[in-house]
Parts: structure tokens; sequence; C-alpha cells
């Protein structure tokens, strides 16, 4: 029972601080040019702050743990499985396909996998190698093909190599990273004010999808509903089996590793993918939508995850 509570509180906070986005453009506080402003500032200011100062404190070899398998494994299942279907069933354009693999795999490990993981797994620190992988891999790589997407021309291979380093979220997390490896520590003079800044990015980002889930179309009421939920399907069905399947058939997890792997492939879309989508003007809506979706059906998931394997 506790650990079933753990997953309630966690979804509330984040539900609550949703609400508080849809509640200040109910009353006319907000509008969607707020809205866009606060995507804005979470993806070039806060988001960038929050992965320097997040990854310059972390254990960065604790992503080399043996769960990292099993999570690679479902995100790269998924990956490939969507984009076969956008090449071949929804024909998408390269920027829209990154934003729906994005909002099929990505998953809430910062902002709700973090809190899941301390009350529902005992331990805040299994949901690492997922965090990390997807700030160090999954995201550098994607805005790296969003930004050569949507180019007005045809870039050279320097301008592709360093496309990443000119990025602001990438850019932090790698000086994050180094930092960690070095074992570099910030004065307080620099690590205090971006630590402020880095915690306006959830709050942020979480106030700016309730803007417009009150203010943009309906959530579902898309023109493509089968392909929304085709990625809620991967994302909530067939990545945390993959995961399970891997972990407990490949590497033989059992207990408290197995079921890691499993409640955190089962965790829903990130927010910051509406962020990045809003950001990168592609199916921005699609991301809103399978977020909304995926948080909706992760309460239950995660809850009978949990029963089964414990």
């Amino acid at each position: 029972m506790g650990r079933v509570t753990g997953v309630v509180e966690g979804f509330a906070t984040i539900i609550a601080v949703i609400a508080l986005g849809w509640i200040l453009a109910r009353v006319g506080l907000f509008d969607l040019a707020a809205q866009q402003l606060l995507s804005k500032l979470a993806f070039y200011v806060a988001s960038p702050a929050l992965m320097l100062t997040v990854l310059a404190s972390a254990d960065v070899s604790t992503v080399l743990s043996s769960n990292l398998v099993a999570t690679v494994a479902a995100v790269g299942v998924v990956v490939v499985i969507y984009a076969l279907l956008a090449v071949f069933v929804f024909r998408q354009g390269l920027a829209d396909t990154v934003v729906g693999a994005l909002s099929s795999s990505y998953v809430n490990a910062g902002n709700l996998g973090l809190p899941i993981a301390a009350y529902v797994l005992g331990d805040a620190a299994l949901v690492a190698p997922a965090l990390l992988l997807q700030m160090l891999l999954l995201q550098p790589l994607g805005l790296t093909i969003l930004d050569i997407a949507v180019a007005e021309r045809r870039l050279s291979w320097w301008q592709v190599v360093s496309r990443p380093f000119r990025n602001p979220l990438t850019l932090g997390s790698i000086i994050g990273v180094t930092l960690s490896v070095t074992s570099t520590p910030m004065p307080r003079v620099v690590h205090d004010p971006l630590e402020l800044v880095g915690g306006m990015a959830v709050p942020g980002m979480l106030i700016a999808y309730g803007i417009s889930l009150r203010l943009g179309p309906r959530p579902g009421a898309g023109d493509r509903p089968a392909h929304l939920w085709t990625i809620v399907s991967l994302k909530m069905v067939v990545q945390p089996l993959v995961a399970y399947a891997v972990a407990r058939y490949a590497l033989d997890l059992d207990g408290a590793e197995l079921l890691a792997v499993t409640v955190i492939a089962a965790l829903p879309t990130a927010q910051n993918i509406f962020v990045i989508a809003s950001r990168y003007e592609r199916s921005a809506v699609l991301a809103r939508d399978a977020i909304f979706m995926s948080t909706l059906l992760s309460v239950p998931a995660v809850a009978v995850i949990t029963a089964l394997l414990t």
C-alpha cells in the first residue's frame, strides 16, 4: 500500500502544477503568447541550468549499471518501430518523426521518475541510468537531428558536427558531465544562481503545458487519433514489456532491479518533449496529447506493475 501511495503522490504533484497553468489560462492571466514565452524560458535558460547543476553533482558511472542494457533495448525497439511507421504509414518528415519518436520513448525520469524511484522503489538512484541516458544521448541526438531537419539550407559537415555544442540544453549537459567526470566543484557564486534559475525549469514546463491544455485543441481531438494512440501504445505497453523481457530473460535480473527497470519504462512521456516540439514548431499538439494520455495511463500501469512484481 505504501508503494502505491507513493505512485499517487508523485503523479499528484505533477498534475497540481499542470492544473495551475490551466487555471491561469482559464481566468485570462496567461495566453498562448505567455505559454510560448514560458516554453522558450524553459528551453533556452532554465533547462540548461538544471542539466548543468544536476549532472555536475551526479555520479555518471551509475549509467553503466546492469539495468542500462534493458533500458537501452526498450528505447531502441520503440524508436525503430516508430521510425518505420513514420516512414511507411504516417508519411512524416524528419523533424516530426523525431518528435514522435521522443514522445514514444522519452520517459519522465526527472520530475516524476525521481519521486517514484524514491517512494515506490525505495532508492532514487535507480532512476539514474534512464535519466543520464536521456540527458547524455537521446536528447542531444534528437536536438541535433531537429536542428538539421529545420535548417533552411543544407548544412556543411562542420555545422552538423558543431551543432550539439551550440544547443543550450546539450551544452549544459556536456558542461555538467565534464565537471562530474573531472570532479571539479563549482564555486557557490556560480552554482547557486544556476541552481536558482534551474529551479524554474520543471514548473515552467508544467505551467506552459497546462496553458496549452486550456487554450489549445482538446486532448485527443487531433486529426489523426490513430497516430496518437500508436505513440501511447508504444510508450505504455511496448516499452515496459521490452524492458521487462530483456531484464528478466536476457540479464536475469530480479527483485528491486527488475521492478526498477519495468516501472521506469512505464513512466509517461516527459513534459520537456512538448517544450522541444514547441521550440521547433513540429507536432507540438501531438506531443502534448501523448504526454496527457500517457500520464493518465501511467498511474494504473505503475500501480499494477508494482503489485505484480513485489
